[in-house]
């Protein structure tokens, strides 16, 4: 099992990144959370990981913080919840704004990220609002900026969490303000979906 990874970030594009670590080209996927306060490309950069392995894959996730890859952990405890809604969750909110949704029963905001209806929200406020408390400090801050036209690679971002091409459009559209770079054009989008 990969529990860490320390390397060079060489290539990041939401939800991918890879990191160098001695010549081995490690790609990661990872959630929003992770990729808003990466360092640059060609910087060292250190990765709590998750590995798993199916019948047909593998695949290695990547996260800045322990407590967003408890988080990933515990969410996929959930019945009918595997990665890519647990990736859902941390690219739509904090770690600490999960517990206070958890904490609060609010399933409607739950609903609000992609993947996760209203069934599924009500398992997860049942099944981890115990643990909820323990889920520890995971607050986003800071921005990178990526390069190319930042609402295009905001859309497509969004897309790979799952949302549809229209709505994606739609959302990062209405979040884009002149000099936002993409990390904000999403973080924009994401809360203003929450709301």
């Amino acid at each position: 099992m990969i529990g860490r990874l320390k390397g060079v970030l060489i290539h990041k594009a939401p939800p991918w990144l890879v990191v160098d670590v001695h010549g081995v080209g490690y790609e990661l996927e990872a959630p929003m959370s992770t990729f808003y306060d990466l360092p640059e490309l060609g910087r060292e950069v250190f990765l709590f990981t998750h590995y798993t392995q199916k019948e047909d894959s593998v695949a290695l996730y990547g996260f800045l913080r322990e407590a967003e890859r408890r988080l990933f952990r515990d969410v996929q405890k959930v019945s009918g919840i595997g990665a890519k809604i647990a990736l859902a969750v941390l690219s739509g909110v904090s770690v600490d704004e999960f517990a206070r949704l958890l904490q609060t029963s609010d399933i409607t905001a739950l609903t609000r990220i992609p993947g996760i209806g209203k069934k599924t929200a009500e398992r997860m406020v049942v099944e981890l609002r115990d643990r909820a408390a323990t889920l520890g400090s995971g607050a986003v801050s800071g921005a990178v900026a990526l390069p190319g036209d930042p609402v295009s690679e905001a859309i497509t971002a969004l897309q790979a969490l799952g949302y549809k091409p229209a709505e994606a459009e739609r959302m990062a559209k209405k979040a884009a303000s002149d000099g936002d770079d993409v990390p904000t054009i999403i973080r924009k989008a994401l809360q203003s979906a929450l709301r």
